[in-house]
């Protein structure tokens, strides 16, 4: 990669500010190792006559959506960021991902919802086979060049992959890649099959954007992200703002995501899940999982159930 002089400037700057705190975190992780993830998938047991989905850690999700295979922002390196001299200076993880590379399962397709760097890493991308069908945001085709096909879409704009549509769809955040870069497409997915649908938000702060799903589809999972939202809530959103965001698109079910993986921000390490569970209350049962590595599949018979369930709730209480 070559850069001009006032690139070289940017970097050079950057450095000097965060290269002590750098230098600090990888004395204090030197021979410390990396703890396995509390749960571990196994999706050769899972049928592909289910909804069934794994969080890996951070924003990475296996998906079998009734027998298409996803697997979103796929990060499974122990540390993302800047490669400079074969040294990668960016955060660590602080659990290993809940699957490596060579125990996933064949994929029909790789979703990338933005080019930042905890959520499309270029040494995970390089390791999946090159027949995975690859879907980014527009303006990110270049990042995964290396796939024998490749759709970008801009939102609104959806393909088709083993009998799912998946559809861009706007979010609230921002693209581009690195210090110099210019400005990427950025966004989620709608992925639709059998009359069922989840939605996957990549990255966003708050947004009143989900809520015109609630009249095009029957959301049954929305994953959403809820960490990193201490100091940066102008780009994540916090926990409440996700609940909210789900509620609007009319999910049932929301899987937290972007939380307990990597030290992006202040808030402390479990912090987005408590709060996550004290605003979602008595409807806590909406929250799909919870720690790395969990798996977890739609109920085909929950709405009548988890309706009896709250009218009992209610009742107990009046």
């Amino acid at each position: 990669m070559s850069l001009s002089a006032s690139e070289i400037k940017t970097y050079a700057r950057f450095a000097r500010q965060h290269a002590r705190r750098f230098l600090g975190e990888r004395v204090r992780e030197a021979g410390t190792p990396i703890p396995q993830a509390p749960h571990k998938p196994e999706p050769a047991t899972w049928s592909d006559e289910h909804l069934t989905v794994a969080w890996l850690g951070h924003a990475t999700v296996l998906i079998n959506f009734y027998g298409t295979w996803l697997l979103t922002d796929p990060v499974l390196r122990s540390r993302v960021g800047v490669r400079v001299a074969g040294v990668t200076i960016g955060p660590r993880r602080l659990v290993k991902p809940a699957l490596g590379i060579k125990e996933l399962p064949p994929l029909d397709a790789v979703l990338v919802s933005h080019s930042h760097m905890d959520h499309c890493d270029m040494a995970t991308l390089k390791r999946l086979p090159k027949a995975t069908h690859a879907i980014v945001q527009k303006g990110n085709r270049d990042l995964v060049r290396r796939f024998r096909r490749v759709d970008d879409l801009a939102w609104g704009e959806s393909v088709e992959v083993n009998g799912a549509r998946i559809e861009a769809i706007e979010v609230n955040h921002w693209g581009a890649r690195r210090l110099t870069d210019k400005h990427r497409g950025y966004g989620g997915f709608l992925v639709e099959k059998r009359g069922r649908a989840l939605v996957f938000g990549g990255d966003t702060a708050f947004t009143h954007a989900f809520a015109s799903l609630r009249h095009r589809a029957r959301v049954d999972l929305a994953i959403l992200p809820i960490g990193a939202y201490d100091p940066w809530i102008y780009a994540h959103a916090n926990p409440e703002q996700s609940w909210t965001m789900a509620r609007e698109m009319g999910a049932k079910y929301i899987l937290p995501m972007h939380h307990s993986t990597f030290r992006l921000s202040r808030e402390p390490v479990g912090e987005p899940i408590e709060r996550l569970e004290r605003i979602a209350g008595r409807e806590r049962w909406r929250i799909a999982l919870r720690e790395p590595g969990e798996t977890w599949e739609l109920p085909e018979e929950s709405d009548t159930r988890h309706e009896e369930d709250e009218r009992d709730l209610v009742a107990l209480r009046n």
